[in-house]
């Protein structure tokens, strides 16, 4: 018999199996199911209780004995209790939806507020923001129509046209999730009165969206606060408890950390590799640098891939292992000294990662024929000079390296406590 876990079609994004094992002592899986399966699952009953994601959250209820009236208010069920044979649906994303908007500071009274996406997502989105006064809710979808007598949807382009004066938008779709983290579901730049954006999407920690909305200063913040905060609750459904939901901020803290990259970023020989191997010996992290990935694929050295090629090629190579690496969690990452130099790389090591600048005396930097563009001490101080505003304003923390390389990986771990 399962006990816990969580029912959806795809789930190889899910971080809910580590937050409910940092919740509780109870087995907690991942089950995939097609529609199919489905019916076999909740007909059989074989499980104690199970979180519900995507496509199922409305699928389920025809099979429910009993439903809360969270659930019935959304339309939609996120999680169902086997209490003796009765199936008991309810719906945790509206106390998460609502702790994930307090967390971000976004406040939807009087505001107007469009919600992408139909899906059961959408429809907690739609009943949170109703419920805190939201001045209108409009729902934007591929297929626009009269979804209900609540709330009214239509099209990206008709959103656009007729909605640009919208101050806050939800994205509830799955596009940019991962493995398809580069996917983004509107672009917010027509939207000129635009204040905040929220993305449910968690995995990666901030999503193409989040990027955006962060490059124009806007309020926003990702999914996993929502993911961490009802999964508490749904916790807390499961065992009939009320003691699962003070663990919402550590829980949140704990897998954030856990989640996100280490990039380190930095002047050629600077120590980047040394203390970056370091951090992944002494947190079990995957250690990744992207100028060895580059001269695997290569079959070279940069230095010929620069003499061969030129450095636009290089850069182009640099670009594309950026973005295949951006979409890992959890790893150590040590770029090349001319990786900042290309904005979109940033914000591509971004999405998962926690950026440290790790800054040395140039003066102690050391010239090697491997790196093309400090082959002479002239260079180094020159190269440095260039980039350093670049280092700084590309990165979330500075850390001096100008003792050993164990306290500079000390300093870093600090940070991420």
């Amino acid at each position: 018999m399962i006990e816990y876990g969580l029912i959806g079609e795809k789930l190889g994004h899910s971080f809910s199996a580590e937050i409910h094992r940092l919740l509780g002592d109870y087995q907690y899986q991942l089950i995939e199911l097609d529609k199919n399966e489905l019916d076999i699952f909740l007909t059989g009953k074989d499980f104690k209780a199970v979180n519900v994601t995507i496509p199922y959250k409305k699928a389920v209820i025809p099979y429910l004995d009993e439903i809360s009236d969270q659930a019935k208010a959304i339309g939609a069920v996120n999680c169902v209790k086997n209490h003796k044979g009765r199936l008991i649906g309810h719906n945790t994303d509206f106390d998460g939806l609502g702790a994930l908007l307090d967390h971000s500071g976004v406040r939807v009274k009087d505001k107007k507020v469009l919600i992408l996406g139909t899906g059961g997502t959408s429809d907690t989105a739609a009943a949170v923001c109703s419920h805190r006064g939201a001045a209108s809710i409009i729902k934007v979808s591929r297929t626009p129509g009269q979804k209900d007598n609540r709330v009214m949807t239509v099209s990206y382009d008709s959103a656009v046209c007729e909605h640009s004066d919208a101050e806050i938008i939800i994205n509830t779709t799955p596009c940019g999730m991962y493995p398809d983290i580069f996917g983004q579901a509107a672009d917010i730049r027509s939207f000129k009165k635009l204040r905040s954006v929220i993305d449910v999407i968690y995995n990666p920690l901030r999503s193409s969206l989040v990027m955006q909305a962060e490059k124009a200063g806007l309020k926003t913040e990702g999914g996993l606060y929502m993911l961490a905060s009802q999964a508490a609750a749904a916790a807390d459904f499961f065992f009939s408890s009320e003691e699962y939901k003070d663990k919402t901020d550590a829980v949140y803290r704990k897998i954030y950390n856990q989640k996100s990259n280490i990039v380190l970023i930095g002047m050629p020989s600077c120590g980047k590799t040394t203390v970056g191997k370091l951090i992944a010996d002494k947190t079990g992290r995957t250690f990744i640098d992207t100028d060895m990935l580059i001269k695997e694929k290569a079959g070279t050295s940069i230095s010929r891939i620069f003499s061969d090629h030129g450095e636009a090629f290089f850069r182009d190579m640099e670009t594309e292992t950026i973005k295949n690496v951006s979409a890992l969690s959890g790893a150590v990452i040590a770029t090349g000294g001319g990786a900042v130099l290309r904005e979109e790389n940033i914000t591509h090591l971004k999405m998962n990662g926690i950026v440290f600048f790790l800054d040395k005396d140039p003066g102690s930097l050391t010239p090697t024929a491997d790196r093309p563009k400090a082959l002479t001490r002239e260079e180094i101080m020159r190269r440095y000079r260039e980039r350093y505003n670049i280092y700084m304003a590309s990165s979330d923390h500075k850390v001096d390296n100008n003792k050993t390389a164990e306290e500079a990986a000390a300093r870093i771990l600090e940070v991420l406590k």
